[in-house]
């Protein structure tokens, strides 16, 4: 995944970002108070991809200007090891018409002079240094130094600046390709916000408040939301709700018995810690029941309860005298169970 696949990811990230945050689809996964800090994120990965194709165009400029230039001073080293291997070469027949012992002492000596000559040749281009005298043999050379050029000398030092021409570079893995399938999971599918399945599986959260509950309003008939209900339901005892009609809306879920109750999931920060609120039904219930359909419910209190099967915690029970389906709220969760 090279610097523009990269930039497109963030870019893609950024919008479905902003996507979710101008519109409902947000509420699914966080509270309503976040909506601020998801268009920031947006803004800001957006910007980073143009930031990101910005410079990388910025660098590949200044990299094609500077390519003649880079082309021209590696003909001038080509040339100078050219030149230098001839020399060598020139060296190398001249003393090959001497006697035996001369033709080591000369090879050791070609050796030498040939680096050297190669040496000079890179460091002196631009002012044409080095001679034709340069690369003729020398008769000092010690010993030691012949015996370095029957067993082989050092490659060239010079010669690890210049990669191989066919050299590749190391490919970045394809796994890193996988980190798009989230990405293309939120923009073509949605994930659609928890019900009934999760709400089942886990233990209901309903926690006494510590301020107490407000006097309701009056009248025979009063909606309430079902944590309210519920928290009133058994913290409360029902002092509050006896002789009035309650009206609750929330989402259906059954249990392995067939069980019905209406849920509401509690919201803290985002859908990561969604916990259910649980109120069992009983009394006028539909005999077909879908779960996962959200439910308008009217009924009285009832003193009927029941523990949760996962964590022992108490749901209260409503009698119920008329249910009917009612659209889906425009946030699925509760947030003023915590306070």
């Amino acid at each position: 995944m090279n610097r523009q696949a990269q930039a497109a990811v963030l870019f893609l990230t950024g919008g479905a970002i902003l996507h979710a945050a101008l519109t409902d689809l947000y509420l699914r996964y966080v509270k309503a108070g976040l909506q601020p800090l998801l268009v920031a994120a947006g803004i800001v990965l957006i910007a980073t991809a143009a930031a990101t194709v910005w410079y990388e165009r910025q660098a590949a400029r200044t990299s094609a200007g500077s390519g003649p230039q880079a082309t021209s001073t590696g003909s001038g080293h080509q040339a100078a090891r050219t030149s230098a291997g001839s020399g060598h070469q020139a060296a190398v027949t001249s003393a090959g018409s001497g006697p035996e012992t001369e033709r080591h002492h000369g090879a050791a000596a070609d050796v030498d002079t040939a680096t050297d000559t190669a040496v000079a040749a890179d460091t002196d281009t631009d002012t044409g240094a080095g001679t034709a005298a340069e690369a003729l043999p020398r008769t000092d050379v010690p010993a030691q130094v012949q015996a370095q050029a029957q067993v082989g000398t050092p490659a060239d030092p010079h010669d690890h600046a210049h990669p191989h021409p066919h050299a590749h570079a190391h490919r970045e893995p394809r796994i890193s390709w996988l980190l798009v399938l989230p990405l293309l999971a939120l923009i073509l599918v949605a994930p659609p916000a928890l019900g009934s399945y999760s709400a089942m599986r886990t233990g209901t959260a309903l926690q006494k408040q510590p301020w107490g509950f407000a006097d309701l309003p009056a009248g025979d008939t009063v909606r309430l939301n079902l944590v309210d209900y519920a928290g009133r339901a058994v913290y409360d005892h029902g002092r509050s709700l006896d002789h009035r009609h309650i009206k609750i809306a929330g989402l259906l879920a059954l249990d392995r018995d067939g069980t019905p109750y209406l849920v509401r999931m509690a919201l803290s920060c985002c859908a990561a810690d969604a916990q259910p609120v649980k109120i069992g039904l009983t009394g006028r219930i539909p005999p077909v029941l879908r779960p996962d359909s959200w439910l308008g419910v009217t009924g009285t209190y009832t003193a009927k309860q029941t523990k949760d099967p996962v964590n022992d915690g108490i749901i209260p029970f409503l009698d119920v005298t008329e249910v009917k389906p009612v659209k889906a709220p425009r946030d699925p969760y509760d947030e003023s169970w915590n306070g």
